[in-house]
């Protein structure tokens, strides 16, 4: 029989077994590292998979005793009791990993005027009285009155929460008030309830960045603009494609692929909003306001909107404006009046994130000539010069999440990070300094161009086979980076003439686009006063070997500011300024898109970058 293909995401790490291998044992020979906490049988229930694609042997007695019958009707088993009945494609949930992988979620913030969307306001209201009859919602109306404020819109699960809430209480309560104007949907002067809450409740938002790989997430204080907590999980849509390309066409297929992206990543938002509420001693109905960001796609995956016409040209988005939307409308477990905030999409490729980020490096655009690059797997970039800005998406790949590399992965412990090659030796630093078991997207980047540096390869990216190092498998060249002795799972990891290709790729389609910015612009690469480089991978690209591919101008490495996770920073500053909101909506009426594929000189300049150095 032939061999299966079990490919372990959101690790990124495929391997092929032998038929009758069960999934533990695979992930195990694959350097991915399961909680299995009984060694593998079948007692602990702790080596939790969930089936994506494929098909694996039937359920065994042990997987019906400790998996819930909802987690065996969405598909999760148990990796030591299931093995492959043919190529399968696995989601490892987080609890099923002994360590996080890294995910950047910090960022470089500015100061900011606290104008939030949602505020409090805390009435004490009289009882009512044979002599004072007033309904509950005319006392509270009374009480904003007095407050200069308008009556109160609220929804009937929410007047019911009030007339509960304040018997509960004495007749006090904190009010969540989303501020008049803003969305627009309100009538003028009402004032629209989010939550009702006890006296002196905390009022909290949240802010996600929806990454096509990875979301970052924010719970602030709205009153304090403090961030009472932060993390960061993999995207569980990875299990339906690497790509938003790919999950448009899963989306296409049906109806119910289309709810089920939309499905699995509320679910994520909502388990991580269940645990930051643990960690800071809060409740979600303390959260009464979000800001969501993603790409086009994403955002609209996210709303359930039709994607159908972001896959074919001229892929045009169904939504560009700003939304405010009912989180309920979502299913997000929020304040049962929260709305969700999403910012105006800019074209089919470019979408609300972008418009955050480029509103949190505002502060490098006074009287500057700025390239913004927003590096993943789709790369957003801008020239901002003399007020004018000009936008294009490049369709940079999964290479530098470590995707579509012979033994990529993504940023988890083991993972080669940095390579520097000195006298024909190979030092390699891996993440968590664990013994290596793939190469990242940082890693692969730094390899390449130290091979390059070291004439390993040559500038079209072919392998010198003469090279010390370098060794012929099957016919084709790889250069061994560890070998089997010095790895954590007995395998060498090597890099391909295919890898140093994925990479060509990616950093030709980014420089192409800086390119064609730069020409657009009538700027040459020396006019440009600062680089803003921004995104998970910008956080930890290593600036000197992506000069030497040829992926940015060899201008001085002081004009390149890495600013970590600006799409989050901005989503942030949006939960926390209602001026932010208008200001992102200006961004983005501002921006002149080009669409690359359409761009006259765009093959020439792509081929060109695929060059390594200088073209």
């Amino acid at each position: 029989m032939p061999n299966f293909l079990v490919d372990l995401q959101p690790i990124g790490r495929r391997i092929e077994v032998q038929p009758g291998t069960d999934l533990l044992t695979a992930a195990q020979n694959a350097g991915v590292d399961l909680v299995a906490a009984c060694g593998g049988v079948g007692i602990c229930g702790t080596c939790k998979l969930r089936l994506a694609a494929g098909q694996l042997t039937p359920l065994t007695s042990s997987e019906e005793e400790q998996l819930r019958p909802e987690e065996i009707t969405r598909g999760y088993r148990l990796a030591c009791q299931a093995a492959p009945l043919s190529d399968v494609r696995l989601e490892i949930p987080p609890e099923s990993l002994p360590a996080a992988q890294r995910i950047q979620i910090e960022g470089r913030e500015s100061a900011l005027a606290l104008d939030p969307a949602v505020v409090a306001l805390d009435v004490a209201l009289s009882a009512p009285r044979l002599e004072d009859l007033r309904a509950d919602l005319a006392r509270v109306n009374d009480a904003l009155a007095a407050a200069g404020r308008g009556p109160l819109q609220a929804s009937l699960a929410l007047l019911d929460q009030l007339s509960a809430h304040l018997r509960r209480e004495g007749w006090t309560a904190r009010l969540a008030l989303r501020v008049p104007a803003l969305p627009v949907h309100l009538v003028e002067g009402d004032s629209q309830l989010a939550a009702v809450l006890p006296a002196g409740s905390r009022l909290l938002g949240l802010a996600v960045d929806m990454g096509s790989t990875k979301l970052a997430m924010y719970l602030v204080d709205l009153e304090s603009g403090f961030t009472l907590a932060r993390g960061g999980v993999m995207n569980p849509q990875i299990s339906y494609g690497e790509d938003v390309v790919s999950r448009i066409a899963f989306a296409n297929k049906s109806a119910d692929n289309r709810r089920l992206l939309q499905t699995r990543l509320v679910e994520t938002i909502n388990q991580a909003v269940g645990g930051f509420c643990a960690q800071v001693g809060a409740s979600a109905e303390q959260i009464v306001d979000a800001v969501i960001v993603g790409n086009t796609a994403m955002h609209h995956f996210f709303c359930g909107l039709p994607v159908e016409q972001l896959g074919a040209a001229p892929y045009v988005p169904a939504v560009s404006q700003p939304l405010d939307v009912r989180a309920e409308e979502l299913g997000l477990q929020l304040a049962p009046g929260a709305w969700v905030h999403l910012p105006a999409n800019i074209a089919g490729y470019v979408g609300g994130d972008h418009t955050a980020v480029l509103l949190a490096t505002q502060g490098y655009a006074a009287d500057q000539t700025l390239v913004v690059v927003d590096i993943g797997t789709n790369t957003e970039i801008s020239a901002v010069h003399a007020g004018r800005i000009v936008t294009c998406s490049t369709a940079s790949g999964p290479a530098f999440e470590g995707a579509h590399i012979r033994d990529g992965m993504r940023a988890a412990p083991g993972a080669i990070e940095r390579v520097r090659i000195e006298q024909g030796r190979v030092h390699v630093a891996t993440i968590a300094n664990q013994p290596a078991v793939g190469i990242c997207g940082s890693g692969i980047l730094t390899a390449v161009a130290e091979m390059l540096a070291a004439g390993i390869i040559d500038p079209r990216g072919s392998l010198r086979r003469d090279a010390p190092g370098v060794r012929v498998n099957n016919g084709k060249a790889e250069f061994v980076l560890v070998p089997p002795e010095g790895s954590g799972h007995g395998y060498e990891v090597v890099v391909t003439r295919s890898d140093v290709n994925e990479i060509q790729l990616a950093k030709g389609a980014i420089r192409a686009g800086i390119n064609i910015l730069l020409q657009e612009m009538g700027l040459r690469p020396e006019d440009v006063d600062a680089w803003i480089i921004a995104g998970a991978f910008g956080t930890y690209l290593d600036l000197r070997s992506a000069q030497r591919v040829g992926m940015f101008p060899a201008a001085p490495l002081e004009r390149f500011h890495q600013v970590g996770n600006a799409a989050g920073v901005g989503a942030k500053e949006m939960l926390l300024s209602r001026a932010r909101r208008v200001q992102a909506r200006q961004l983005a009426e501002r921006v002149g898109y080009i669409e690359l594929t359409a761009y006259p000189d765009f093959t020439r300049h792509f081929v060109e970058a695929m060059y390594f150095g200088e073209s």
